[in-house]
């Protein structure tokens, strides 16, 4: 199960989300995603666990628990929308002028 990890602080890495969902069961991937450019994290983040049971209750146990200064906000990750990357405008995104 894919589960997201938002509400994280700058100063968390990957390998305390790993530690901290690893209470809970099996990890098999944990993805901090950072900005491009700065290369500092955007805030969220993914971790795969394969057992659904474990998942789900690594996400009752984790939301709203403090990690370095932050409560987390962890839920099941949903898929990505399709034209999520338009930011609402007609184009697909690109100006007209």
């Amino acid at each position: 199960m894919n589960i997201y990890a938002g509400n994280l602080s700058r100063e968390v890495t990957e390998e305390d989300l790993r530690q901290a969902f690893e209470a809970f069961g099996q990890v098999a991937s944990v993805t901090i995603i950072k900005d491009k450019f700065s290369g500092e994290s955007r805030g969220f983040g993914f971790v795969e666990m394969p057992a659904k049971v474990e998942a789900q209750s690594a996400i009752a146990g984790l939301n709203g628990k403090e990690l370095k200064g932050q409560p987390l906000n962890v839920n099941e990750a949903r898929p990505r929308s399709e034209g999520r990357r338009d930011r609402g405008r007609p184009g697909g995104g690109r100006r007209s002028w």
